[in-house]
Formats: structure tokens, C-alpha cells, sequence
């Protein structure tokens, strides 16, 4: 990260209340990969083993040691930096450009990395930055977000994800001297080119040793710093704060505040969101009850010689990383937006009824889906069912009523369901979006969960799927996007269902604004 003052927010949760192994290890099973009609149907990203992406930290670790201890802009450790990068993406089947640029009299690199398929037009960008300061190896910043990205990249290959948009990944040089590396990049594009990018998505340092989880303030819902970041921003921001909400995990905002790779996509009219665990900044009494931690720098070794392996908080790291593919996976699968792009060919904002019919075969004795105005419900402080819908005035969610406490009309008894009514789909690229939240007390289980499923004749397919975990998670609006070209041709039905399997637990779910697009 290039160095200057941070800005993190002080702002309450974004969840507001009204989820070297040898390179041949790396990409194996990419002959067993499945198919791309079945990828694309998948809505769920892998997680990312953090084993895997600290052995790519160690590989850094010792391409600075080889290298005069560092791997920053015009030194042999910066280009064998991106050597071992751009080796593993040609080997997993990525399309790759190692574009050169010349800053302060030395040549540095871009490594571009384009996985083949999906609408070109519609490109969802993941970048960070691959170089360190001269004064150490840059093992956090930004070994960790290259390395995070990296490892998400190489599932995309292990996975055969085939999303309807296009996944492009970029590793810059030169950040640590003023973002050159992404700023040559973005000015080396047309505006054709530039319009084509539908969203960056930065990774600057994800595994500071006293972590704090900011996310990019893409809404300027902080109200400070620079503003909201270029429409679809807010989207980001929001795909983020949906997986942290879902492992538990509270985050604050940060502002765009022009230190790392954002600046030129957003200066360009680019929706842009991120990570960010902290840098030099102290973290202050009420982030240590936030976090953990101790009330001294987030990364006591930012741009100095110590910032090496040791200086990786292995739990931010996982974390970081599988939120990493948790927003590749979700923001890829539909356009950019939020699944806005192309053709409507079926929507539902349930405004009025259009024929969703209860399951016949539900368990639930209590909670049943239902289309409805909903009342807001709340217990020991945890928002548990939204008083308003996420466009309009009715939704369809798990009993509407609020009844005498928050537990007289949540799911209870097992499974409740509700089908759309049939549904003709067209050939090609296609996509379901819609709005949805998973709400449960500490006393649910993984066995609880919110779940979309297409049905076609007897056979029904998972294609979203929120499980619940022994935490509190609150109510909150959550946008998800489906790849649905597995179906084109076909006449379906959506059934939405939750399930509560706990006879304590406390489950509420909701879905509204319903809609398929075709690219």
C-alpha cells in the first residue's frame, strides 16, 4: 500500500440492522474439472485453503531473499515475483499478458491474467499489487493480496467456473511509488476497453498481524473522506459485508482515500470495492473489543524490513481469502450491477401476486413462506426480520407477522417452502438475480439455511445455498446472482425454502426482487 495517512471509518457494522506446495499440487484436478453448463449452475465458491496460499507467500519469501531482500519496481526479485505468478496462471489454462512500463528510469510489469469465456463486455476485474518498497519483501503488503488472489484464481481453474461474466485478474508493479503499474494500465484502454471493466475488485494488504476487516466504502454511507465511489460501488461494498455477516465477523468502512490501486479505476468510472486489514494506523480501544488484538499499529512492520512470513495473521488470511472468492463468485455469476445487465425475460418484485404456491410437502409448522408486508422483529438486540421489503412494500418471507415476540412466527419444525409459478426460459446466457437474508440467534446449526432450487418436471437443483452457523446473524439485505444457462431452453420453477432444524433455534429468511436477465 503506498504509504500516507489512513482513514478508516469509525462507523458502526456495514450490517446494519434495519458471508510452497509444488505448482503441479496447485493446479491439480483441473483434467476432473466439471463441466461448464453444471459450473455455471453452481452459486457456492470453495473455500480457499490458506495452506496454499501461505506457500505462495513463502515462494515471495524467498524470491526477496535471492533478490538483495526485496521485490520492489525495477529489481530482479520484483520480475521473479511475476515470473512465478504468470507460470502457474499459464499452467492453469488462463490467458496471460505481462505488459511492461517504464517509471524513474526502470522497467516494470503488469501481469494480466484473462480466463477464458463469458461476456467480455461485462468484465469483473480482481487486482493487487505485487510489489514491495525497497526496504523488505513485502510479505503483507502486498504479498498477501497477490497471494489471496492468486489462490482464488487458481480455483477458478480447479472449479471449471464458467460465470456470465468475464473474470480478468491483474497484479500491478509500482504501487508502492505511486500506483504506476494500474495507472499505466488504465490509460493504455480505450474507452471501449474502460466501459468493458464493470467492476474492480482490490486486494491491499489482508493479513496485517493485528487485524482490523474494512471494507471500501463504495455508498459513502461514512459520510467522510472522498464520497461514494462510481455507481455499482455500493454493490461491492454490500457482496462483502454479506459473507463477513454470514462467519460473523463485524467490519467498518474505509475511504477511498486514493492509497491503492482504486484510484485510477475509479477516476475512470469504474465500480470499485475491496479489503483492507490496516496498515501503519493504531487500532484504537473500541476496535480491540471489535476485533482483538491490541491497541498498537495493525502492521508494526509496514515498509520495513520485518515484514516477512512472520508478519501474516494466519486467520485474517483465510478469511480474507475465501471472502475473496466469495465476491468473485457471487458478482461474476450475473451481470455487472448486480445482475442489471441484458434483457429482462422474467421478473418478480411481488408487488402483486403472481401465483407462488406453498409447498406441499413442508415440515414447518410455524414461519411458512408466504408473500407478505413484513413487521420487523428483533431479539436480545438482533434485527431477526426486516420491517420493510428491499424494493417496495411486500416480499416473500417466513411468516410476516411480528406477533408478540420475535419467535411467535419464525421458522419452526423443520422445512417451509414456496414455488414461483412456470417459468420459460430462452436460449443463452442466462441469470437470476434477486434480494435475500438468512437471519438466525447463536442457538441455530449449520443445518439451518436459506436455499433457492430450480425445478425442472420431478428433478430439482441447488443453486444458492446459505447454511447457518451458531452465531448471531442479523437481518440484512443481500443481493445474489445465479448463472441459469444450464436451463436456457427449458421451463422451470424457482422454490425458495428455509429450514429451521433446531427445535430452539431462531430462523427468519426473505427474498424479494426476483429477476432473469439473458446477456
Amino acid at each position: 500500500m503506498l504509504g500516507g495517512p489512513t482513514r478508516p471509518s469509525t462507523r458502526r457494522n456495514f450490517v446494519r440492522a434495519s458471508p510452497l506446495i509444488a505448482a503441479a499440487a496447485l493446479i491439480a484436478g483441473l483434467a476432473a474439472a466439471p463441466s461448464p453448463a453444471a459450473a455455471s449452475a453452481l452459486a457456492a465458491a470453495p473455500d480457499i485453503p490458506v495452506a496454499n496460499v501461505k506457500a505462495h507467500l513463502s515462494q515471495l519469501q524467498s524470491i526477496a531473499n535471492a533478490n538483495g531482500g526485496n521485490r520492489a519496481h525495477g529489481r530482479a526479485g520484483y520480475l521473479a515475483s511475476v515470473q512465478y505468478v504468470k507460470g502457474l496462471l499459464d499452467a492453469a489454462g488462463f490467458t496471460t499478458t505481462q505488459q511492461s512500463f517504464t517509471y524513474n528510469g526502470a522497467t516494470g510489469y503488469n501481469l494480466i491474467a484473462d480466463w477464458p469465456g463469458g461476456n467480455t463486455g461485462d468484465t469483473l476485474m480482481i487486482g493487487a499489487h505485487l510489489d514491495s518498497v525497497t526496504a523488505g519483501p513485502g510479505i503483507n503488503d502486498n504479498g498477501s493480496g497477490s497471494a489471496a488472489n492468486l489462490e482464488v484464481a487458481l480455483a477458478v481453474a480447479r472449479s471449471g467456473f464458467q460465470p456470465a461474466r468475464h473474470l480478468r485478474f491483474g497484479w500491478w508493479g509500482a504501487e508502492e511509488l505511486g500506483l504506476r503499474g494500474s495507472t499505466y494500465y488504465v490509460n493504455s484502454l480505450s474507452s471501449a476497453q474502460k466501459a468493458a471493466i464493470t467492476g474492480y475488485l482490490n486486494f491491499d494488504m489482508v493479513a496485517s498481524p493485528n487485524p482490523g476487516y474494512f471494507l471500501y466504502d463504495g455508498d459513502n454511507s461514512d459520510g467522510t473522506g472522498s464520497g461514494p465511489g462510481p455507481a455499482g460501488s455500493a454493490q461491492i461494498e454490500q457482496t462483502l459485508a454479506a459473507y463477513f455477516a454470514s462467519i460473523g465477523v463485524p467490519t467498518r468502512g474505509t475511504d477511498f482515500d486514493g492509497r491503492s490501486d482504486y484510484g485510477p479505476f475509479i477516476a475512470a468510472g469504474i465500480p470499485a470495492g475491496g479489503i483492507f486489514t490496516g496498515a501503519e494506523g493504531r487500532k484504537t480501544s473500541a476496535q480491540v473489543q471489535l476485533w482483538g488484538g491490541t491497541a498498537t499499529a495493525f502492521d508494526p512492520c509496514y515498509h520495513s524490513g520485518c515484514d516477512t512470513t512472520s508478519n501474516i495473521d494466519d486467520t485474517a488470511l483465510d478469511r480474507n481469502s475465501d471472502a475473496i472468492a466469495y465476491s468473485v463468485w457471487t458478482l461474476a455469476a450475473g451481470g455487472g450491477g448486480g445482475g442489471g445487465g441484458g434483457t429482462t425475460v422474467w421478473s418478480d418484485d411481488l408487488e402483486t401476486a403472481t401465483g407462488w404456491t406453498a409447498g406441499t410437502a413442508d415440515t414447518a409448522t410455524l414461519g411458512r413462506f408466504e408473500r407478505g408486508d413484513p413487521q420487523a422483529t428483533s431479539s436480545a438486540g438482533v434485527t431477526t426480520q426486516l420491517g420493510t421489503a428491499a424494493g417496495g412494500t411486500y416480499d416473500l418471507v417466513t411468516g410476516a407477522a411480528a406477533g408478540s415476540s420475535a419467535g411467535a412466527y419464525d421458522v419452526d419444525g423443520g422445512v417451509t417452502t414456496i414455488l414461483s409459478p412456470a417459468i420459460t426460459l430462452p436460449s443463452g446466457t442466462l441469470t437470476l438475480s434477486f434480494s435475500w437474508y438468512l437471519a438466525h440467534l447463536s442457538n441455530a446449526t449449520s443445518a439451518d439455511y436459506f436455499r433457492v432450487r430450480v425445478v425442472t418436471g420431478s428433478a430439482s437443483t441447488t443453486v444458492f445455498t446459505q447454511a447457518g452457523a451458531a452465531t448471531d446473524r442479523a437481518a440484512t439485505w443481500a443481493t445474489a446472482n445465479v448463472g441459469l444457462s444450464a436451463y436456457a431452453g427449458q421451463t422451470v420453477r424457482l422454490e425458495v425454502s428455509a429450514a429451521d432444524t433446531g427445535t430452539a433455534s431462531l430462523v427468519e429468511a426473505a427474498v424479494d426482487n426476483l429477476r432473469i436477465t439473458k446477456a
